[in-house]
């Protein structure tokens, strides 16, 4: 009788199949906790790349000293960076501090908060005070670009003398543009990428126009009735009027410019 019992209670198949659901049972839950481990941890290591994208990305516009292109920062950042929305995310972060991160003419730099001026007026550097026929001739440059000696001479009604070019040069705010396409082919100029660093420009068109110079006192209150500002961003067909100088040529020109200004009069304008 004990024998019959015995061999009733030892099942090997039941035992077998009953530690196979007890394992089921255990492992269900388990597999469905690492997976859910394995999603955190991607979520976590997306965010601390794109944080070290950020921090790699201001580190580089706060020790550059002028300011830098996408195509430049992109070739400093990882491949998977994505330079737009870092550079949103950057700009959100620093736009209410005492600097914020600013486009200027397709270039981003960190520059002072506009609503600070006022105390930091004493101690922010300026250039050299430029004199009056440095100012005409740049405002003329800038407004008519692309612009001839000449015609930049017809419209101060006097002569243009190589020194003030030569200092406009030396800020490095206007540039040889091209050839214009007439009789003597004369050099055109233009302004350069400095220049809306330094008026804080994000295009040329942002220029003020004929209202806000208005605005600001800067206009004769008797002007003609024909009187206009130039649109210096208007949309004529530049390539029909002016050829570019390549980079060779306008270094060449450069440089027979700057050693002709020695001997130029200190009296021209």
């Amino acid at each position: 009788m004990t024998d019959e019992t015995d061999t009733e209670t030892v099942d090997p198949i039941s035992d077998a199949i009953a530690a196979l659901r007890e394992r089921a049972e255990h492992q269900g839950p388990s597999a469905m906790a690492d997976e859910e481990a394995s999603q955190s941890l991607g979520v976590h290591l997306a965010v601390n790349t794109e944080k070290r994208n950020l921090r790699i990305l201001e580190a580089l516009l706060f020790a550059a000293n002028e300011p830098l292109d996408e195509e430049t920062l992109i070739g400093r950042l990882p491949s998977e960076a994505n330079i737009q929305e870092l550079l949103a995310s950057l700009a959100a972060e620093y736009a209410e501090r005492g600097v914020r991160l600013v486009d200027v003419g397709g270039r981003w730099r960190f520059e002072t908060a506009p609503d600070l001026a006022d105390v930091l007026t004493e101690v922010r550097q300026e250039p050299r005070k430029l004199s009056q026929a440095a100012l005409e001739t740049l405002s003329i440059i800038a407004y008519h670009q692309p612009v001839t000696r000449a015609e930049i001479e017809e419209i101060r009604g006097v002569a243009v003398s190589k020194g003030t070019l030569d200092l406009l040069f030396e800020l490095r705010w206007i540039r040889p543009r091209g050839r214009r396409r007439t009789p003597g082919r004369p050099v055109t100029y233009g302004t350069t990428a400095q220049f809306l660093e330094y008026f804080s420009l994000e295009t040329i068109g942002d220029l003020p126009g004929m209202a806000d110079l208005k605005a600001a006192g800067l206009l004769d209150a008797r002007l003609p009735p024909d009187f206009t500002v130039p649109d210096p961003s208007r949309p004529d067909q530049m390539e029909l009027i002016e050829d570019p100088l390549d980079d060779e040529e306008a270094h060449a020109f450069h440089v027979d410019f700057m050693e002709g200004a020695e001997d130029d009069p200190d009296g021209a304008a």
